[in-house]
């Protein structure tokens, strides 16, 4: 019978290597585009994997603070997404 602890470690490394999959394809898109779109569109996509792999590292260490630098990482990457939009829209941040 398989042990819950061995069934977490694999849940974690399957969650570790989708991630970095979809982190490493994420970066593919950023770089071929073609488009300000796709580029942005990109951007977002691997601030949400670094937030589930800070996530799953905090999971597997069992460390509280990374909970928090996750949640911080999620402000910064909405506001970052929001400001990089705005200017290819309009050419500035702030009117």
């Amino acid at each position: 019978m398989i042990a819950a602890n061995d069934m977490m470690h694999a849940a974690l490394a399957i969650a570790l290597l989708s991630l970095v999959i979809g982190q490493i394809l994420s970066m593919v898109r950023l770089v071929i585009g073609p488009t300000p779109g796709d580029r942005i569109l990109a951007l977002d996509t691997m601030v949400i994997n670094a937030l589930g792999l800070v996530i799953v590292l905090g999971i597997h260490q069992g460390v509280r603070v990374y909970f928090e630098v996750a949640l911080l990482i999620a402000m910064l990457g909405f506001v970052s997404t929001v400001a990089l939009a705005r200017f290819i829209l309009r050419g500035d941040i702030i009117e």
